[in-house]
C-alpha cells in the first residue's frame, strides 16, 4: 500500500529538520506510541499500541535513517511486530522545500503488514494507515508551529 501526502509547516525548514530528528517530537507525534528511544545516527527502537479494526496489537519495533541529505530529505525505514496480531514494515521517503509560507513536506509512504492484520483486507488496513499518517503528519505541524518562531508585525 501506498501513501503520498504535503504538509506546509510555518516554520523555517532547519527548525521543521530538527524537529524531524527529535525523538521527543516524534513520539509526541506517533499515534498510540508508548516508548521511543534511540538517535538518528542509531536509529530508534519503538513500543506502539494501536487497534486496528478488530485486532489490538503492542508493536514493538525498530526505524532507522537512510539516505541523509540535511536539512533536505531522508528516508525512514521500520518494521514492527506485534505477535499473533502479525507484524508490520515500511519506508516513507520525507522531503523538505523551502515556500514562501514556511517549509513543506512532502512524505510517500509504502507500507506491509502480515498475519492477521492482512486478513483484515486491505480497505480496513489502508483506511487505518492512511489516517495514521494524517493524524502523525497533522500532529508534527502543530508541534513545529507551537513552537515556531513568529515574525514580528511590522512597526508602523
Amino acid at each position: 500500500m501506498e501513501l503520498n501526502g504535503t504538509r506546509t509547516i510555518a516554520a523555517p525548514r532547519e527548525l521543521v529538520w530538527a524537529k524531524l530528528n527529535d525523538p521527543e517530537t516524534l513520539k509526541a507525534c506517533i499515534p498510540g506510541c508508548e516508548e521511543l528511544t534511540g538517535s538518528p545516527g542509531e536509529g530508534f527502537e519503538a513500543t506502539v499500541k494501536q487497534k486496528v479494526g478488530p485486532v489490538k496489537a503492542t508493536f514493538k519495533g525498530a526505524v532507522t535513517l537512510e539516505d541523509v541529505n540535511a536539512p533536505e530529505s531522508y528516508r525512514i525505514v521500520g518494521e514492527g511486530k506485534g505477535g499473533v496480531a502479525g507484524f508490520a514494515k515500511g519506508a516513507a521517503d520525507v522531503t523538505l522545500a523551502e515556500v514562501p509560507e514556511g517549509t513543506e513536506l512532502t512524505y510517500a509512504v509504502e507500507a506491509k503488514v502480515g498475519g492477521k492484520l492482512a486478513q483484515l483486507g486491505s480497505r480496513i488496513v489502508g483506511g487505518f494507515a492512511a489516517k495514521m499518517a494524517d493524524q502523525f503528519f497533522e500532529t508534527f505541524k502543530n508541534q513545529v508551529e507551537d513552537g515556531a518562531p513568529r515574525a514580528q508585525d511590522p512597526v508602523t
